[in-house]
């Protein structure tokens, strides 16, 4: 069996813990903490009030995108229904001129039929 190593017949010492100046420097620990807590306690608050004002902004910033985007809609559907007239107003001419084309070569061979003959 091994011999523990060291004398076994030291004198002991009795040490006096000063719990004064423990206490003392955990209350002073206390004090910095709370310090701090209530610091961060009210920057949380800060922010959270940023925070709501920040949401509202974005909120109104949607809606007014939707508002824009629905008269965007509204005015790009009136510009289709316009050139769609446009487009059938110009057959119409088209058609009317090719109307009238055909209507003068009509009365030109009936003339030249009447005459010939």
């Amino acid at each position: 069996m091994l011999r523990t190593k060291g004398s076994k017949n030291r004198p002991k010492i009795n040490i006096t813990k000063d719990y004064a100046s423990q206490i003392a420097e955990k209350q002073e620990s206390i004090v910095s903490l709370t310090a701090e807590i209530a610091s961060i306690t009210t920057n949380i608050d800060t922010l959270k009030a940023d925070l709501k004002e920040k949401k509202t902004a974005r909120k109104k910033a949607e809606k007014e995108v939707a508002t824009l985007e629905a008269k965007k809609a509204k005015a790009d559907a009136k510009a289709a229904e316009e050139a769609k007239k446009q487009r059938e107003v110009g057959s119409l001419a088209s058609l009317l001129f090719l109307f009238h084309t055909v209507n003068c070569l009509f009365r030109l061979l009936l003339y030249h039929q009447l005459n010939n003959c």
